[in-house]
């Protein structure tokens, strides 16, 4: 009888040791992914240091980015060009290869490579993309899809529906509902288990599903056209959906339409989308700093416009925006870093070593 008391507390030992180890497995797992460093890249299109500048002499606050102290400046010519377009650029940042002008997702071979999205999509990480374009337009797209030529934006519908994002909102509902293959793509994005359009985003999302927004046929109407506060809105609405969340995130936000003031030779225009990207700066910035496990990095793909803060009528006491040209130039272009990892970004450096430095700051 001894020996059966003294078999039953061994086991009643053992029985309690791994009850403990099973019950201390789960959340050593969840601390170690959220110890992972959330990644917010915010992307002026076009943004070159002047119309950065803007947003200190045209607003009526400080600038936004004038919160962070690492700053670097970035070379931004594609693999067969010196001047880049958006496609070429952002698939930079999204691959770490440097490719052809028009490429989404793929190299200057025409051969897909593993975006940061899918990389760190098998790492536990939630993403998303914001954008006033429509969210198949060539720098969304880079960050989820892979095609030879960013005009190929019905295939690059369908990869969204087929992508690892989880959380999405700009235009481009034609895209997925109004195709000349008659799909309806957003019946395959809900059954993908997307919420689309949620009749209201006053309160949190439910972090059981994911979210897409598609707000116009085609682009963003432009902020003189009474956007509102879109981009700083729903960068805000996403990242408390992320932060509810166990998993770290990585979040693209993209400005689109300052680069299309450029080519337009739109100074009103311009300076009203970079003022408003400067309030989504804002926002992301505000989320940093509560939550310091977050890296957060403010760049452009290229400069748009030869854009130039000058002097007007030769009286130095009035600013009068010029612009050299309607097209790109390559002229390098800032980047601002704020959080984990932020010291990386210092330098002068190529634009596909964004890549790279995200994943060193995330690998660490």
């Amino acid at each position: 009888m001894q020996m059966i008391k003294v078999i039953r507390i061994y086991l009643l030992v053992f029985v309690t040791l791994v009850i403990i180890s099973c019950s201390s497995e789960r959340p050593a797992d969840k601390i170690a992914l959220n110890n992972k460093p959330n990644v917010i890249l915010l992307i002026g299109d076009g943004m070159g240091l002047s119309q950065l500048s803007a947003a200190f002499y045209f607003g009526d606050s400080e600038s936004n980015f004038a919160r962070f102290k690492e700053v670097g400046l970035m070379m931004t010519s594609s693999a067969k060009h010196s001047i880049t377009e958006s496609g070429a650029a952002a698939t930079a940042f999204s691959i770490g290869e440097k490719t052809y002008n028009n490429a989404i997702g793929v190299n200057s071979d025409s051969i897909s490579s593993l975006n940061i999205v899918e990389v760190l999509s098998k790492k536990g990480y939630n993403t998303g993309v914001i954008s006033t374009s429509s969210v198949t337009h060539a720098t969304p797209a880079s960050f989820y899809a892979h095609v030879v030529d960013r005009s190929m934006q019905d295939k690059i519908a369908k990869q969204l529906v087929e992508s690892e994002i989880d959380f999405f909102a700009g235009g481009g509902t034609s895209f997925f509902n109004s195709r000349i293959d008659s799909i309806d793509l957003i019946k395959k994005l809900r059954g993908n288990g997307f919420v689309i359009n949620p009749e209201t985003t006053s309160g949190k999302l439910d972090p059981a599903y994911k979210y897409g927004f598609l707000l116009a046929d085609n682009a963003m109407p432009t902020i003189l056209e009474n956007r509102g506060d879109f981009l700083p809105d729903y960068t805000k609405l996403a990242l408390d959906l992320f932060s509810q969340q166990q998993e770290s995130f990585f979040l693209m936000v993209e400005a689109s339409q300052i680069d299309w003031a450029g080519h337009d030779g739109n100074a009103e225009y311009l300076i009203a989308e970079v003022l408003d990207f400067d309030k989504t700066v804002g926002v992301a910035m505000d989320f940093a700093t509560k939550h310091n496990n977050t890296l957060v990095i403010v760049l452009a793909d290229h400069e748009t416009g030869g854009f130039t803060l000058a002097l007007k009528d030769g009286d130095y006491s009035i600013i009068g925006p010029t612009f050299a040209s309607y097209g790109h130039s390559c002229n390098l272009v800032p980047v601002l870093a704020f959080g984990s990892g932020a010291d990386s970004f210092r330098g002068i450096f190529q634009n596909n070593e964004i890549f790279h430095k995200i994943m060193a700051v995330v690998n660490k």
